[in-house]
């Protein structure tokens, strides 16, 4: 009778125990969202953007969520997920070429809450590139020592869609723009073609030439485009560039193809 009672109260114990488990009302929930990511960044690519941000300092952060937008804001920009990542780093693929996108992250933590959109305005428009490109010497083969970035394709260096072509001038390795209605500036060493991301709005070469340097990247006005390359290598014989061109017009992330049909291009003319 006594093992009885006594087992009968175990049961009543872990009964009670169970019940206070399940439905206890001091039970403290996690409803505090981490804070928005800070420093989200963008670099432009050939049909891709590449987000970066900082990562947040909460202990329980568990991702991050990025989201995107054919705006920057307003009702009639919603910004739709488009990915999650542990990381702090995204590459958005599969985009449109000249076409812009808004960006924004929000991290969440392990409870499953979202901060807040992050709060700076990130956009990007991707643009075509190639890598590798070869020109040679016009004094040596003319035929192959221009280039028309509109049209992604080698020229002649004096033919009238080139933008620029390679030549040595004095002994002086060189970049020409052959149209006065094309700039060129030299941007100074960049460790890769991303490294210059952006067309700046003035410091134009006043003579339209600039000297080819390997590792430096150049930047080039044509009409309303803007396009850049890097001298990867540069010999007197011939030059090697990683390049890209934004086809979006009034665009400074490496602006708009120029009208075919204008064959009243001014050259400057160069003591060659």
């Amino acid at each position: 009778m006594q093992k009885r009672v006594l087992f009968a109260a175990l049961l009543a114990v872990l009964a009670a125990a169970g019940c206070n488990d399940h439905s206890n009302p001091s039970a403290v929930r996690d409803v505090t969202p981490p804070a928005a990511p800070r420093g989200v960044y963008s670099v432009t690519g050939d049909t891709e953007v590449q987000l970066n941000w900082l990562a947040n300092t909460e202990s329980d952060v568990a991702g991050y969520r990025v989201y995107s937008s054919p705006c920057a804001s307003g009702p009639g920009c919603p910004y739709d997920r488009i990915g999650t990542t542990g990381a702090t780093s995204f590459v958005v693929s599969q985009l449109t070429n000249g076409a812009t996108r808004y960006y924004a992250v929000a991290a969440f933590d392990q409870a499953g809450n979202e901060s807040d959109l992050s709060f700076n305005t990130v956009f990007d428009t991707p643009r075509p590139e190639g890598f590798g490109l070869s020109l040679t010497n016009y004094l040596d083969d003319p035929a192959h020592a221009g280039y028309d970035f509109s049209a992604y394709a080698v020229r002649a260096f004096d033919a009238s869609g080139t933008d620029v072509y390679f030549g040595v001038q004095d002994t002086t390795r060189m970049v020409f723009a052959p149209f006065t209605d094309t700039d060129i500036q030299d941007a100074g060493y960049a460790s890769s073609l991303d490294a210059v991301d952006f067309a700046p709005t003035a410091g134009w070469s006043p003579s339209g030439k600039v000297e080819a340097v390997t590792g430096h990247c150049y930047v080039v006005r044509i009409v309303d485009h803007y396009a850049k390359f890097r001298v990867t290598a540069v010999s007197g014989t011939q030059v090697t560039v990683d390049w890209a061109y934004q086809i979006d017009p009034g665009n400074r992330e490496l602006k708009a193809r120029r009208d075919p049909s204008n064959d009243h291009r001014v050259r400057r003319q160069f003591a060659l």
